[in-house]
């Protein structure tokens, strides 16, 4: 009878000591605060359960707390992301809008001149041609020379002067014309009065980008156009263009690191289901899958401190974006990488 009355009584004692734990270990192992222990008495394991339940209710609320202040710094690191980035590329747009307004200076500047020079260049040819006719009428009418007229004659080489003073003048023709089409290509490349959207053909503005980067582009790299689609699309053109300019400015570094033996660049337009698709290709060391999907992130760069932002490509990827277009990024084979540009045709 003292046996049977033990157990019994160490059941009544251990049953809810058992389920005080058994709830604790499951408020442990499912993070359910939610729960509670049944408290079936006033006694030493009612007031055991009582203070589990209190300390349930205070781990939930404690734990609810913190999520939400967990809650509340991502978003304010990432609203601190957001205004960095748009820090930077407000720097980067306004850094685009001075260098935009330079050139724009630059090439007034040199237009001026250029023009005076191209515009009388015509005169001077036709003022040389009526000397040289009249020389030719002096040689006619005095066949024979005096002994100094023709020492003079063959010091200054005759003959050679008058064939290359015509070349000289044609040669100086040509240069004006060039400096000419440069300026122009500037002022496009730029278009500062042109902030809204407007018609454009963008084969133009990729010409006027390859001149600005003619610098560069003339130390062996060969540029191989294929203009398919020649229409015009709405866009902003100075905005286009700058995304053209950070694509071709990567391609020749990455050429230029890795030492290509023919260094080339492919750039073709087409229409495709009704869209615009502009793809610009290098035979470069092509991108390492690794870093192929942070190459648009924001301040992301594989150059060395103080040669690169790391913004290039994603201030790149949002213009397009805000055109309704598309920029994505695949290396080629054998190598190199291509970029292609994705716009609405309207």
């Amino acid at each position: 009878l003292a046996v049977a009355v033990g157990v019994w009584t160490a059941r009544r004692i251990t049953r809810p000591l058992h389920a005080v734990a058994q709830t604790a270990q499951q408020v442990v192992a499912t993070s359910d605060f939610s729960q509670q222990a049944s408290v079936t008495s006033q006694d030493e394991v009612g007031l055991l359960a009582t203070a589990l339940n209190q300390l349930i209710a205070w781990m939930g609320s404690y734990a609810d707390a913190l999520e939400d202040s967990q809650t509340s710094l991502k978003i304010k690191i990432k609203t601190l992301q957001t205004l960095k980035i748009n820090q930077s590329q407000l720097i980067q747009a306004e850094k685009m809008s001075s260098l935009s307004k330079m050139v724009v200076g630059i090439a007034h500047e040199i237009n001026n001149p250029v023009n005076f020079i191209h515009g009388n260049l015509k005169y001077a040819n036709q003022h040389v041609q009526d000397l040289l006719g009249l020389l030719d009428l002096y040689q006619a009418q005095y066949p024979t020379p005096n002994l100094s007229i023709q020492t003079a004659i063959e010091d200054v080489d005759l003959d050679f002067l008058r064939s290359d003073l015509s070349k000289i003048l044609v040669s100086m023709k040509v240069g004006t014309e060039r400096v000419r089409e440069i300026v122009l290509s500037l002022r496009n490349f730029s278009r500062l009065d042109e902030a809204a959207q407007k018609q454009v053909d963008i084969c133009e503005g990729i010409d006027s980008t390859l001149i600005v980067l003619s610098h560069r582009i003339q130390q062996g790299v060969e540029i191989v156009k294929d203009y398919a689609y020649t229409g015009q699309t709405s866009c902003y053109p100075a905005q286009l263009n700058q995304v053209f300019m950070n694509i071709i400015s990567n391609a020749l570094d990455a050429m230029e690191s890795s030492e290509i033996n023919r260094p080339k660049i492919f750039i073709r337009t087409e229409e495709k289901d009704q869209q615009l698709i502009i793809s610009i290709e290098d035979n470069g060391p092509g991108i390492p899958d690794t870093i192929k999907n942070k190459i648009f992130d924001p301040f992301f760069t594989t150059k060395s401190v103080g040669e690169g932002t790391g913004l290039g490509l994603s201030v790149s990827y949002q213009i397009v974006q805000e055109h309704d277009g598309l920029l994505t990024v695949e290396n080629v084979s054998p190598q190199g990488t291509k970029f292609e540009i994705a716009l609405p045709i309207s």
